[in-house]
């Protein structure tokens, strides 16, 4: 543990960021599983899904947590699986 204050206060804002980023990253994986589940299962709200994937990958890219290639990259073929 640090001693001098400042990095005291770093530490603990770091601990915020990455449970905050960490959660983030958690909810895109989400979104994207239950889209792909819900596309084997044949599931009737496939749309709303799609988008709320769609939607979850752009957030973490605009944040940051993921760089743009990735999220195009992800996005590209989540589309592909969705018009499969």
């Amino acid at each position: 543990m640090p001693i001098i204050k400042s990095a005291i206060k770093r530490v603990k804002t770091n601990e915020k960021a990455a449970a905050k980023n960490a959660a983030q990253m958690s909810a895109m994986r989400t979104a994207i599983k239950k889209f792909d589940n819900a596309k084997v299962a044949g599931a009737d709200n496939l749309d709303e899904l799609y988008r709320g994937a769609i939607s979850a990958i752009d957030h973490a890219a605009a944040k940051g947590l993921i760089k743009a290639n990735k999220a195009a990259r992800d996005k590209s073929r989540l589309a592909a699986r969705y018009n499969k």
